[in-house]
């Protein structure tokens, strides 16, 4: 991509540029926001580091690219954490700044950004490049801040200190003085007083004065003064003003590495400099309307939807009936819509979800369907942060179903922590759109599908499945550290989406990894003092018809994160077995425990997978079906008769794990039953029978499922499912979560 750079002048910005010029980007501008008066050192910021900027305008010259710089005219006014367009906020002069290096350079596809540990600064930088249709480049981001600066210094960036602010910092001596001979005084530092090496903290900022990028010239300072704002006996603070400076050129540029990916064509030996003025255009609007095409198209749709009955959170799913559309856009658009209107019946709103499995038929539309979501699904709706999401494509018309299937995850409250990183990094995949890596709700931490992307070049691992599993549960480790847990001791359960091009070996090498990885990642937080006890989670592997971007694998984590830092949490036993009643005439037999799997926090959370093999529904209708059933493994031979039976056997199973954990039906938040197509059965029979088999159970014991028009749960199809990965061949595979109210 052909970059901006956003320069302050100090040493993160210029690494940032380097960064991006590693991963095969291009610098083909310079950005800078500077002070209405060039007298002015320092700004009261929230955003921008201006100290030094008397200097900025020779990275022109030094670099030989195009200079854009803005004079601040606004202040820090919207200071909550997410930002919403707010005039006269000094972020509306990086958009117009912005916004006219896009006009004059249209190729300029991206923005790259010196963030490390600022959410503050990274959300802000993000808004802008949405607003903008940019991508936002922050390679630093959650990088370890000790070997960042071990790598700026390595790799040539030159650059001094223009403002100290910290414990153990005196401007009289440690101003003006290079990184090079401060680190190991300021890891000294961290040691005793803990202060971030990097500056992260507003403990220090710096001014570069020579890198690897400044292909014509370096900057010597051949002056200054030290100005004082805070004489405090333990932590003063004083900023260098500079008074006279001037370049040294370059003889041999020639020896330069990266002079060939600085930027395409004929080295300039100045680049130009413009001073961006107020815009007399208004700010956009900051939510569009839809279209008046989609919002009326005359036409009564028949819909199926689902809802569980927990009173603080529940799932509603929703595909349409009959469906005689074109297409997967007119699909999705009608059931988004219903959606919606579902949400405003209960008077929510899309800021009350917290997660959405959408379902699609072919992933050859993938971005048909991201166009039409962002549609509905915006920042402006949900100001405490987009749902995450996970997308699969499932052979939905072969059972009945329409184009799109959408599943959602609804809270009647609005506390939620959202992680939503946009901008492309060495830290984890990005999520530029409107749904974010994970989402944190009452100690279940609900965590976007994570496909084996590299996070800097956003592209799929090569190497086969087994390394692009491995990718993905490196990229749910990055997201869970932080919420300060691990995918290793923290998880209730791990849904893992195998694409059908993978063969039976490469299942084998997934199911090994994945057991592999996470025993390497409980050893290593051992090796690093961590002391905790680990959950035990529940694994389910299901096989798709295809994932985004052609993946193989798409690792799917819900885990478990106590309210407070040192909560221990409880040891999960298995409860004495209750006397279970006899429903269907199925009785307590030994062999049951081998259908279920369970992750149990008692008196909080319970997570099941219910497996029915071939095997197992040959001993649930044992007088029915034929004697070599199994060896046969003609799952499409089971009648209709026999699947009833298989039900109400999954019904009773799931009614005596719930009951046995001291959980009822109504603290359900999410329950699916994945069918494969290969039953050659139609959804509405499939529906029909497990609500059947519900409202029997009601019928015998009022106290166990309450009443509802809508079925409590989802029916998913699939090509198949199971514990295995290597044998996802289940005649019927049941996924439950719960949470106590």
């Amino acid at each position: 991509m052909k970059v901006v750079a956003l320069v302050s002048g100090g040493k993160d910005s210029c690494y940032a540029m380097m960064k991006s010029i590693q991963y095969g980007h291009q610098i083909v501008a310079l950005a800078n926001l500077m002070p209405v008066d060039d007298s002015v050192d320092e700004l009261d910021s929230y955003m921008f580091q201006t100290v030094g900027h008397q200097i900025i305008i020779n990275y022109a010259e030094c670099m030989g690219l195009p200079l854009f710089r803005r004079r601040i005219q606004g202040s820090s006014r919207h200071l909550e954490l997410g930002y919403k367009t707010t005039q006269g906020d000094e972020v509306e002069d990086m958009y117009i700044l912005l916004r006219e290096v896009k006009r004059q350079i249209p190729s300029v596809t991206a923005v790259c950004s010196g963030a490390i540990a600022s959410d503050y600064q990274r959300l802000r930088v993000e808004s802008v490049c949405s607003r903008l249709g940019l991508v936002s480049l922050a390679y630093l981001w959650k990088q370890d801040q000790s070997l960042l600066l071990h790598e700026m210094i390595s790799n040539g960036i030159v650059a001094i200190t223009v403002k100290v602010a910290a414990m153990g910092l005196d401007p009289a001596k440690h101003l003006g003085k290079e990184l090079a001979m401060l680190n190991a005084y300021l890891h000294k530092l961290k040691e005793a007083y803990g202060i971030n090496v990097c500056g992260e903290g507003g403990e220090y900022e710096t001014l570069t004065l020579d890198c690897p990028l400044f292909i014509n010239a370096r900057i010597v300072l051949d002056k200054y003064q030290v100005v004082m704002h805070s004489s405090d006996s333990i932590a003063p603070v004083g900023v260098l003003h500079p008074l006279a400076f001037h370049l040294e050129n370059k003889a041999d540029i020639q020896s330069l590495k990266t002079v060939d990916k600085i930027h395409e064509g004929r080295m300039q030996k100045r680049g130009p400099v413009f001073e961006v003025h107020d815009s007399l255009e208004r700010l956009e609007a900051t939510c569009k309307p839809l279209d008046s095409a989609d919002q009326i198209d005359g036409v009564e749709h028949k819909f199926k939807i689902s809802r569980t009955n927990n009173k603080s959170t529940f799932s509603i799913g929703c595909w349409l009936q009959d469906s005689c559309n074109a297409g997967l856009r007119e699909d999705l658009t009608i059931v988004l819509r219903k959606i919606e209107s579902q949400l405003e019946g209960f008077g929510f709103g899309w800021e009350n979800v917290l997660y959405i499995h959408l379902y699609i038929d072919d992933m050859n539309k993938f971005s048909e369907a991201n166009e039409t979501y962002v549609k509905f699904i915006t920042h402006e709706k949900c100001p405490f942060g987009v749902p995450s999401r996970s997308t699969v494509e499932m052979p939905l018309v072969e059972m009945d179903f329409s184009r799109a299937y959408m599943e959602v995850l609804v809270s009647n409250n609005k506390d939620k922590k959202v992680l939503h990183v946009q901008s492309i990094s060495c830290w984890a995949p990005s999520c530029i759109g409107p749904y974010s890596q994970a989402t944190l709700h009452e100690g279940i931490l609900l965590m976007a599908g994570q496909l084996g992307l590299d996070p800097p070049t956003m592209n799929l691992c090569s190497g086969g499945p087994g390394v692009e599993h491995e990718q993905a549960l490196k990229n749910s480790e990055a997201i869970a550290k932080s919420f300060n847990c691990s995918i290793s001791t923290s998880a209730i359960a791990f849904v893992i989406y195998c694409s059908k091009n993978i063969s039976s070996l490469d299942r084998l090498d997934i199911e090994k990894k994945q057991e592999t990885i996470l025993r390497q990642m409980k050893i290593s937080d051992l090796q690093e003092g961590k002391k905790y006890k680990a959950l035990e989670p529940i694994t389910l592997y299901v096989l798709v018809s295809d994932l985004p971007k052609r993946a193989f694998v798409e690792v799917k984590p819900i885990l478990y994160v106590e309210d407070g830092a040192d909560a221990a949490i409880e040891t999960i036993t298995e409860k004495p077995c209750s006397k279970a009643s006899c429903y269907w005439g199925f009785k307590q037999e030994n062999w049951h425990d081998s259908c279920i799997q369970k992750c149990v926090i008692p008196g909080k959370i319970c997570a099941i997978i219910l497996s029915i093999t071939s095997e197992l529904a040959a001993k649930i209708c044992s007088d029915s079906l034929p004697a070599d059933y199994v060896n046969d493994n003609s799952q499409h031979s089971l009648s209709k008769g026999h699947m009833e039976q298989l039900s109400k056997f999954c019904i009773y199973l799931l009614d005596k794990a719930i009951t046995d954990n001291n959980f009822a039906w109504e603290d359900i938040l999410s329950l699916r039953f994945y069918i494969p197509v290969s039953l050659q059965m139609s959804v509405e029979l499939i529906q029909s029978m497990f609500s059947n088999a519900l409202f029997e159970l009601s019928e015998m014991n009022q106290r166990k499922v309450k009443n509802c028009e809508e079925p409590i749960f989802n029916i998913v199809p699939v090509i198949g499912a199971g514990w295995s990965a290597s044998s996802m061949d289940d005649v019927v595979t049941c996924e439950l979560l719960a949470r106590k109210s």
